[in-house]
């Protein structure tokens, strides 16, 4: 009976430690894959769209969870921008999960990659707030690329998201319109320690970054330090 309860014991003390480690893990790979398309500039993101952006939202490896109706699910990570006006340097990040019928993955199953850009403050409390339905609650459009594509653009003047998509190598727009985006909270009390908003994380709560997030977190202040009007 000793032994049995000294095994559950040392499991529940474990369990938090296994969680935030998850999320670690999470924070590197969005990292990983923001760095990887930041450093192809013909093919990438345009940089005066992300000079111009209040938030970033990387979700790496999303997956199709069955094949008849190919519905996907992926988990990943929003920055904002901190301040009431989103004009200061990017802060502490919100874990998040994005959840739809179909994101337009390839077939084979392989993994892909999604980043979006928020492109104004509406679209940002909308999100941080509650679950979204994009293009409907939020506006999206797909994301021009490449260095000269025009910042701009009818999509990049009206639309609250711009969204990517990354598979096989090749990065494009795509539209991820009725596909829903919410925060994940469980993940945030497992990364931060205790239960807490995304939006107290990212507009308000004085919050320690966790080292897991500072690489991402440098890489865009090294990018885009100071929002464009």
């Amino acid at each position: 009976m000793k032994a049995l309860l000294a095994v559950v014991l040392c499991f529940c003390a474990a369990a938090p430690v296994i969680a935030q480690t998850k999320e670690d893990e999470r924070l590197a790979a969005s990292s990983a894959v923001l760095k990887d398309v930041l450093n192809t500039p013909d093919k990438g993101i345009p940089m005066p769209l992300l000079d111009k952006a209040y938030c970033v939202v990387v979700f790496p490896s999303v997956k199709k969870a069955g094949f008849i109706f190919g519905a996907s699910y992926g988990r990943g990570v929003m920055t904002c921008r901190s301040g009431k006006d989103f004009e200061g340097p990017w802060g502490p990040p919100s874990m998040m999960a994005l959840e739809g019928a179909s994101f337009g993955l390839q077939a084979g199953g392989q993994a892909t990659d999604f980043v979006m850009l928020v492109m104004n403050g509406q679209g940002a409390n909308s999100i941080l707030s509650s679950k979204v339905k994009l293009g409907g609650d939020a506006s999206i459009a797909a994301g021009p690329v490449g260095r000269d594509a025009s910042a701009e653009t009818d999509a990049a003047m009206k639309a609250e998201i711009l969204s990517y998509s990354r598979a096989q190598g090749l990065f494009a727009g795509v539209s991820l319109e009725g596909s829903t985006l919410r925060p994940d909270n469980d993940a945030n009390k497992d990364l931060y320690g205790t239960k807490i908003e995304a939006s107290q994380i990212v507009l308000g709560e004085k919050v320690t970054v966790p080292a897991a997030a500072k690489p991402l977190l440098d890489l865009l202040q090294q990018c885009a330090p100071k929002r464009s009007a």
